[in-house]
């Protein structure tokens, strides 16, 4: 399965790492799941949902890694977004890589990703 990836504020991932689990972001408790974006949805996640935002990190996880408690369900124009019905373990984790700020405001995502 291809990565999925969650864009969150440091700080919150420095907990969760200290923690030894991820709950979500503020969206994510309310909501009941954690959002993350596929490699295809994340540019638009960024602008969307992370203007204007500093110090944020970019969090990629293999899906296949979060068994049943990964569902792709509905979201913005009809697109399925994978979602985690579950606490993030930090270390099923791929990598972690700080994001920038670009011009418009808006996260700049690493080239390589789709």
């Amino acid at each position: 399965m291809p990565l999925i990836y969650k864009i969150c504020p440091a700080s919150l991932w420095r907990e969760a790492e200290a923690a030894g689990r991820f709950h979500g972001a503020a969206i994510d408790l309310t909501d009941g799941f954690i959002h993350f974006s596929t490699g295809g949805q994340l540019r638009e996640t960024a602008a969307k949902h992370f203007a204007g935002q500093s110090d944020l990190l970019l969090i990629a996880v293999e899906g296949d890694t979060l068994g049943a408690a990964l569902r792709y369900e509905p979201s913005r124009g009809g697109a399925l977004f994978p979602h985690l019905y579950a606490p993030l373990d930090p270390r099923v984790v791929r990598w972690v890589v700080p994001l920038a700020q670009g011009s418009d405001g808006s996260p700049v995502i690493p080239e390589d990703i789709a």
